[in-house]
């Protein structure tokens, strides 16, 4: 019983952080994979995802009440994320992703510099694309991360964030709201997949649902009451987490 109170907890947390500025699986996946150590790795990954659509969906809708929706970049991202992540999830069976993630530490490292250095990045809503531009910005966008959520997926919000603050002109809030939509495709994708085959304890899921619903609810009006500054300092903070997890996973990997 303990045990699913922690997971619970965990819960709450990852889908305040996620609802926020993503990241969420860097403390829900850790935490099933901890308590439920006998579990086939495919069972709790589909409950993670779960669990996870459920918060993602909740601060989806959430956000689209409260902010302006940029529905001509969200819903492209959004369609060419859903197809690619299946593309994703059956390359990575075929090809092993050891090189991706020896290059994330790198990425979220050149990530990280330029929001900090740039300071007024996200902080004003100046949208750069319109039109038939903006549609294949968004397509391709929303195709490479859904290929990476699908065949790797660690951070997968942040990135969607940064994308649309950088290539769109979005401020932080904003992105915040169209990478939860894509977010809910990704997820969606994968949910099918692990579905279909089986990968999935629905109670702990459902528990785990809820508790992602209540954690992305007070996330959502964290980020809407303070704003993209906000969501930009915690955003360096996830992103700096991202780092040194996966920096210590290659020098794990590197000595095994």
């Amino acid at each position: 019983m303990i045990d699913f109170v922690w997971l619970g907890g965990a819960a709450f947390l990852a889908g305040l952080v996620d609802a926020v500025v993503g990241g969420g699986g860097l403390i829900q996946v850790p935490a099933i994979f901890s308590f439920l150590p006998k579990e086939a790795p495919a069972t709790l990954l589909g409950t993670n995802k779960l669990a996870s659509i459920c918060g993602t969906s909740a601060a989806a809708v959430n956000y689209a009440r409260r902010v302006k929706v940029a529905w001509s970049a969200a819903a492209p991202a959004a369609l060419a994320a859903f197809a690619l992540s299946f593309v994703g999830a059956w390359t990575v069976t075929r090809v092993p992703g050891d090189f991706v993630r020896s290059l994330l530490p790198f990425i979220l490292l050149a990530v990280a510099i330029y929001t900090f250095r740039k300071k007024d990045l996200g902080a004003v809503h100046a949208p750069v694309h319109s039109g038939v531009a903006e549609r294949w910005w968004a397509v391709g966008i929303g195709a490479a991360i859904g290929f990476y959520d699908g065949f790797f997926g660690p951070g997968t919000g942040s990135f969607l964030i940064f994308l649309f603050v950088r290539f769109f002109g979005f401020d932080f809030l904003s992105a915040s709201t169209a990478a939860k939509i894509v977010n809910v495709a990704c997820n969606l994708s994968a949910l099918l997949w692990f579905g279909y085959s089986g990968h999935l304890l629905w109670q702990l899921g459902l528990l785990m649902a809820v508790c992602q619903i209540g954690g992305s609810l007070v996330g959502t009006r964290l980020a809407i009451k303070h704003g993209s500054a906000f969501v930009r300092k915690l955003f360096l903070v996830v992103v700096s987490t991202l780092i040194v997890k996966t920096a210590f996973d290659a020098v794990v990997r590197l000595a095994s």
